[in-house]
């Protein structure tokens, strides 16, 4: 079970290593590096012992597919993109203790000494299988390497994984006319040897740790870990064959490299080497807290993967929680880097100049915590508007500006004697706003956290609307305030000032640049951030010169967001021949060819009903079906087990395309083709009858 904060000696958080084939986007930041940021400044500010490790994942097959395109070597690739994205993090204040990359020599040692232990201790299995192969260009392929027809939507360049036109999960199996992206050839199977890790021999220890231990995980991940214990546990390769990556640390295995996701996490360790000589307190001392940050696509390798890697190999501490958020879409669509649908964060910092804060506080705010959420512009603005600059940053500025001309620019005393219950609300909202944000950040809920911080910035201005300080101040030239009133005044604004000074520290974590602007306003030092003085009311010494206001926020124009909607729209329909993401075509399909009557009448379209269906040994994409089709039954294979579990799908009504020539697929005859539907989400659906209707039946 999870460990209170106090039973630790030191924290250590990692976030996602992003692929070094491209620039960062904004559902990156929102995914995991805003969130594990927040974590660790508000850690810091605690004055805990916490490491925040990340780099960049250099191996794997978007690597070479990226230098493929751009004529250039992957480690070019990697290096300039490393590069790139270093620089977004560094300027969203994303605050590393480290920043490393995995093709640098100490991850190569760490990742290799990590699979030869496990090797040596006969904790893998040596499998060979059959993979498709390249003959003219002499090399294993991936199935990002092979492309072909797709069988769903019937896009002529689908890739071996996923159909990028309609989203489909696909198997080079079921490509039609697949070919070889290196040399245009027919790929063919081929024998190669690879090395297994038994995941399914930890299948009891991870139902023990995750289900039992660690009920407290949010239910997104608790629910997908549950998922794939309950599917059970299969051994998954841990070597590919590529010419780019870590070599196989083993005698005659020329070309063979470490499966990607299997010395990535391993980068966590080998980053920790980098940053400290005690690396190993941080990574093989129980009372050490690990946290991974990821998206919710990354679960499975940080929840089950990786944890069983390190139970595998022995004195490695096991993550105590892994708060991943779901997907960020942009204006109502999925990100999508081929088609440019993104909004890319090097770009947003050259166009919007200074308002890094901004950014940070909408993705916090509309966070994709519990569900995907949507970024749009509009919302953007009106949020930074309507929340950074009309509530946060109107009532500092209403606090210094009423300061300077009512008080002469320096913090009032407080007058106990006189508060009443109005002042007496406000400071214990003051004092309580400490106890709600901690807790919620300790939870990682940070959107709700944040909600906290803002909501006392609007308490704030209710208050000094409610004390109304500059009614009391004598109007006419010449004319002196009473004592009373300049009391009731000096009491509002003493307030009001260590309320700002407050402010400060809880929304340090959240908006750093905001909080270093403050800390200039009142002309104070880094250290009154510490999080042991929120909540406190003597933050400002009585008699304390303050700077005159400054604008927190700058309001953001209409032309602006215009401007940044016609640029999404306008790239990702005319991808920019310059640009560094792929350019591939939009999700829009253009009209098929008009076909004649007697096109459509060659099609032997026919309801049947699935009789028995199971998975396809070694493919995680097909389902072998048995279907009736009244005069006959029929194994089709299908390339839908991402979408159905096998016993979720028999006697269900599908059309089928009977008279499709049949094709092998692993080893498997098939004979026909169900019809599907897919949403915009892309779900599955069956294109079945809306009544009952015997098998067999025409559909014309």
């Amino acid at each position: 079970m999870e460990q209170k904060m106090k039973d630790y000696k030191r924290i250590l958080v990692s976030a996602a290593l992003p692929y070094a084939n491209g620039p960062l986007h904004i559902g990156h930041l929102s995914g995991c590096y805003i969130p594990a940021d927040i974590y660790v400044r508000y850690q810091r500010a605690q004055k805990r012992d916490i490491k925040f490790v990340g780099g960049s994942d250099e191996h794997g097959v978007p690597i070479t597919i990226r230098a493929m395109k751009e004529g250039i070597t992957p480690q070019q690739v990697v290096d300039k993109y490393h590069a790139l994205i270093k620089e977004s993090l560094e300027q969203m204040g994303i605050s590393f203790d480290i920043y490393s990359r995995t093709s640098n020599k100490v991850h190569h040692e760490t990742a290799s000494a990590f699979f030869k232990k496990l090797y040596d201790e006969g904790l893998f299995e040596e499998k060979e299988t059959e993979q498709f192969y390249d003959e003219k260009a002499k090399t294993f392929l991936a199935d990002r390497y092979i492309v072909g027809t797709c069988p769903i939507c019937g896009n002529p360049n689908a890739y071996g994984d996923q159909c990028e036109r309609c989203g489909s999960s696909l198997s080079p199996e079921i490509l039609i006319n697949p070919r070889s992206t290196l040399s245009d050839a027919v790929p063919v199977k081929r024998k190669t040897t690879h090395w297994y890790f038994p995941l399914q021999q930890y299948e009891s220890w991870l139902k023990e740790w995750i289900i039992e231990g660690h009920k407290e995980w949010k239910n997104n991940v608790y629910g997908q870990c549950k998922s794939w214990l309950d599917n059970g546990l299969q051994s998954r390769a841990m070597t590919r064959d590529s010419n780019w990556g870590i070599k196989v640390p083993l005698p005659n295995t020329e070309g063979k490299v470490l499966y990607v996701w299997f010395d990535a996490p391993i980068g966590y360790i080998s980053a920790t080497k980098e940053l400290t000589p005690d690396w190993a307190d941080y990574w093989c001392r129980e009372d050490t807290k690990l946290v991974h940050f990821i998206g919710k696509d990354n679960i499975v390798f940080h929840c089950i993967i990786f944890p069983a890697m390190l139970k595998a190999h022995g004195n490695f501490v096991l993550p105590d929680n892994v708060p991943a958020n779901e997907f960020l879409n942009i204006e109502g669509e999925k990100v999508s880097t081929s088609r440019n649908w993104a909004v890319w964060v090097d770009e947003y910092v050259k166009d919007f100049p200074g308002c890094e804060d901004a950014l940070r506080y909408v993705l916090c705010a509309n966070a994709p915590e519990t569900k995907d959420n949507d970024f749009t512009w509009k919302d953007f603005q009106e949020r930074n508007n309507s929340e950074l600059v009309a509530i946060f940053g109107n009532f500092v500025n209403r606090a210094f500006v009423l300061m300077h001309k009512l008080c002469n620019g320096k913090v009032p005393p407080l007058h106990n004697e006189i508060l009443d219950t109005t002042d007496k609300a406000i400071i214990r909202d003051i004092e309580d706003a400490k106890t709600k944000v901690e807790n919620l950040l300790e939870e990682y809920k940070f959107r709700e956290a944040l909600f906290e911080v803002i909501d006392l910035s609007r308490k704030g201005n209710k208050y000094l609307q409610e004390k109304e300080p500059w009614k009391k101040a004598a109007n006419k030239p010449g004319a002196i305030t009473s004592i009373d009133d300049q009391k009731q005044i000096d009491n509002c604004l003493h307030i009001c000032l260590q309320l700002t000074a407050n402010l400060a520290i809880l929304i340090n974590p959240f908006l750093p640049n905001t909080a270093k602007k403050m800390l200039h306003l009142m002309k104070v030092v880094d250290k009154i951030l510490d999080w042991q003085n929120a909540g406190k009311l003597k933050l400002l010494s009585v008699g304390y010169s303050l700077r005159p206001p400054e604008l927190l926020f700058r309001k953001i124009e209409d032309a602006e967001i215009a401007a940044q909607v016609e640029k999404l729209h306008k790239n990702a329909t005319k991808p920019n021949q310059n640009s560094t993401v792929e350019e591939k075509k939009t999700v829009v399909e253009e009209p098929k060819a008009e076909i004649q009557y007697d096109d459509f009448a060659k099609l032997d379209l026919r309801t049947g009903k699935i009789l028995a269906a199971e998975k396809v040994e070694k493919a995680d994409k097909l389902l072998k079906l048995e279907i009736d089709l009244g005069t006959e039954k029929r194994i089709i294979v299908s390339g839908i087990a991402l979408h159905f579990k096998p016993e979720e799908i028999i006697g269900k009504q599908v059309v089928v395309v009977a008279n499709l020539a049949p094709r092998k697929m692993r080893g498997i005859e098939s004979n026909g083709m169900i019809l599907m539907a897919e949403n915009s989400e892309g779900k599955l659906f069956f294109v079945n009858p809306d009544n009952e209707i015997e098998a067999g039946a025409t559909v014309s």
